[in-house]
């Protein structure tokens, strides 16, 4: 039987090469008036997800792992 990925979690997070999970940073969609253009730049880099998320997010998508 085929498992199914969830959807929302393949929409927000993406698999490197070596398994690790990536993930966008928080802030970034709007009110960004207020950030100094350094904090901006910062921002549009993906991060690590947290290494005690990490099995629990790669159960929700059965596919994409390596």
């Amino acid at each position: 039987m085929k498992l199914k990925s969830k959807k929302t979690l393949q929409k927000r997070i993406k698999v490197t090469g070596s398994g690790k999970l990536l993930r966008k940073r928080i802030r970034t969609s709007h009110l960004k008036v207020k950030l100094t253009a350094g904090r901006k730049h910062r921002k549009r880099r993906y991060v690590l997800v947290a290494r005690g998320f990490t099995k629990t997010l790669k159960n929700m998508l059965p596919y994409n792992r390596n």
